[in-house]
Order: C-alpha cells, then structure tokens, then sequence
C-alpha cells in the first residue's frame, strides 16, 4: 500500500495535513509516547516523543488520515444509498423534553438519547465535548454523568475538539459509556476498537452528528474580532442552540454585554478556517455510527418550531436503543425517507466529489487516505464531465496555493 511505505508514524501525517486531530493515536500507543497540542490555525494535532517513539505503526492503524473504512462487502442501490450510506431506518423528530429541545442545535436528540442510556441503560457516564470554562471558545472532552452535566455540553462547537484522546485518561474508569463525536472521531474510534476490544465491550451506544468540517480556532477568534470585541474580554461563547439554529452569540466584559450574529452568517465566515483533510471526508453523514442526527432543514421556518433532526439508525443496536428511547418518552419520533435527507441536506453531495479530490492528490503524486467500501468511483461516475474537471482542478488549486504540495517538515 502506497500509504504504509509513505507514513512512518502520525507525524507524516500531520506533516501532510492529512490530520484531522481525533486523538485515537494517543491511547493506540502502547509506548505512550503521544500526546495532542492545540494549535490555533489548524486544531488539536499530536506530538511524538521522538526517544519514546518506535515507530511501530500502530497509531497509523486507527489513524482517520490514513485509512476510514466503510462495511465492505455492503452493496448499495445505485440511487440514495450511495449517497447516503446503509440505514436501517430515517426517523425525523426532537427530544421530548422541552429544555433539551431548546437547548440542542436542531432538537436535542443525541442529548435525549444519551440521557435516555444514562438513566436506563446502566450507562456510567457519556463521553462528549463541551465548553472551556476558562477560554469559552474552545473545545474539552468531558466525562458527563449526571442529566445537568450532560445539558451543559448541548450544542454545536465549531472549534476543534479531540474526544478519542481521552480513551487513556485515568478518569474515565472502567464503567460502560456512550460515545458522542464527530463522523472522523466515531470512524477513529470504531478502528481502536479492533485493537483495544475492552472498549468495545463497555462501549453502550455510538452517537455522531452531520459534520461539514470543524474550522480551526482561528476562525472564531477572527470572528470575535470582526465584531470589535477583544477576545481577552469574552466571558462565554454560543455557536447556536437556544432556538433553530440559534445565533452565534457572545458574552463579555464580566457578562454585562453581549453580541449575536446569525448562524448562517457565523458559519459562512469561519467555514472557511476548515482544515484540507475535512474537504476529504466520505462520511460527513456519520454513516459508521449506531445512530446519526441533523439538521431537518426542510421543515426549517415551519411552525416556529424550536428544532427537528434527522436520526438515521445505522445498526441493530441503534435501532433498539431509539425504539426504547420513544418507548419511555425521551424521544417524539415520526418516520422519514432519504428523499427528505437529500431534499434536507446539501451536504449528501460533497460525497459525489470525493474521488475527484483524492484523484488530484494522486495526480499530484501526493499522499491520501483510502476509503475502502464507500463506492466513491460509483458516486463520482453520477457527475457530469464539466464537474468532475472542476472538481479535480478546484482541488490541485487549492493544494498549490494552500502550499500543500510539500510535506510541512520537508
């Protein structure tokens, strides 16, 4: 495989910007010779201790920058499937409690869910991400075991986190959990897995979100900026939530102020801090998840409603827990169809341009992750001649002026 000969360890990865700062290579590494720093223009990224280091490759195996893979041997239709990955059902709803629901981006459903595993699944605690209490614009992992810790971490962050780190924190125990991250997190976590099965074994339920990126801190700084507030002056820090979708929001000056901008016009500024392996990603849809949730953009203005998602249940597991969670009223849940989810969300077509981007990689004689069973060539073969030129030559554009073209230690 070209990527084995390429990658010695995690530092090639991030060298290439291939990193996506999940975190798994840390508990991957028997040596311990791994630990994640935060970097204001590109997020969480490891760093290796060179004498501690004997480059094995095991971090390389549950690394999302090298390798995401989908359930080989599933053979989609050649319509929705392909876009949207193998489901056992499409529901459409929110939380039923009401606070939940306000809270949440869209509904509150992985809240409710979870809370639902944390009171009637002998779950012991919820591993999610949450707000800095110190530097409101970043991200920590928390270990949430309560129904107000876990209520305090609702909501979207559009800042780097990196959750699966945690999995060689001393806090976290031996008790069972639910695992709340983003599609690359849940694809690193479901490759730790194979080579630390205990985790597997205490592992309750998988949860993830639509994702189209996670933009760098940088973008929220300049953010603030933009809006004439000094960021040592910021006391506490909303992307969205309280409300569909909720505003962008900002408290400063020991919380006497406060500045909102829209959600639309946040996102339209600081999606553009994404980092190049986000413009990479199959999965944006969490198809590697029990359960996946977002946005009903559809149904969005209707009624004043204060929030609805998608649940797309992904495994049987899924499917028992959701059907339970209604059971006992944490979820109000109505079936929906993929033609709603396509209809809802513009961000099923990125996957049609993925081959196209990794081919300019190729082209270019560049490394790039391999994607085994997302039947990316079947997606890319969909687009027009016109696209896919565009797409490839969008892509070899963006690695020549982004200075991608060489590995950052070259």
């Amino acid at each position: 495989m070209f990527l084995r000969k390429q990658f010695i360890s995690v530092n090639d990865v991030v060298s290439w910007n291939l990193c996506i700062g999940c975190g798994a290579c840390v508990p991957a590494c028997d040596k311990r010779s791994i630990s994640m720093t935060s970097f204001e223009t590109s997020g969480y990224r490891p760093v290796t201790i060179s004498s501690a280091c004997i480059r094995c490759g095991q971090c390389l195996k549950v690394c999302p920058g090298v390798r995401v893979e989908s359930e080989l041997g599933y053979q989609p239709d050649p319509g929705v499937e392909l876009l949207l990955g193998p489901s056992r059902k499409i529901m459409i709803g929110h939380a039923s409690a009401p606070d939940i629901r306000y809270r949440g981006s869209s509904g509150g459903l992985l809240s409710a869910l979870a809370l639902y595993c944390l009171e009637n699944e002998n779950v012991d605690f919820v591993l999610q991400t949450a707000t800095d209490p110190i530097v409101p614009w970043k991200n920590r992992t928390v270990f949430s075991r309560t129904r107000e810790e876990l209520l305090s971490a609702a909501g979207s962050r559009y800042v780097p986190s990196s959750p699966c780190a945690a999995f060689s924190d001393p806090e976290m125990g031996t008790g069972k959990f639910v695992f709340i991250g983003k599609p690359c997190d849940v694809a690193a976590f479901k490759q730790l897995k194979e080579i630390r099965p205990e985790l597997a074994a205490r592992n309750v339920l998988t949860l993830t979100f639509f994702c189209a990126g996670t933009p760098s801190e940088r973008g929220t700084l300049d953010l603030i900026r933009s809006l004439g507030i000094s960021c040592d002056q910021v006391d506490q820090l909303r992307y969205r939530g309280e409300g569909w979708p909720g505003n962008f929001t900002i408290r400063y000056e020991n919380g006497s102020r406060h500045r909102s901008v829209s959600y639309q016009e946040s996102w339209g500024f600081i999606q553009k801090y994404r980092p190049f392996r986000c413009h990479l990603c199959p999965d944006g849809l969490g198809e590697l998840a029990d359960i996946s949730c977002g946005d009903a953009w559809h149904r969005h203005g209707q009624d004043e409603n204060p929030g609805l998602s998608f649940a797309m249940v992904r495994t049987e597991r899924g499917e028992e827990i959701l059907k339970k969670a209604m059971a006992c009223n944490y979820l109000e849940l109505s079936p929906a169809n993929s033609e709603e989810m396509i209809q809802a969300q513009g961000l099923v077509n990125r996957r049609k341009e993925i081959h196209g981007r990794i081919l300019a990689l190729r082209l270019l004689g560049l490394p790039h992750p391999v994607y085994p069973g997302f039947h990316l060539s079947q997606l890319w073969k969909k687009n027009t001649t016109l696209k896919n030129i565009k797409t490839v030559a969008g892509t070899i554009k963006r690695i020549l002026k982004k200075g991608y073209l060489h590995s950052v230690s070259s």
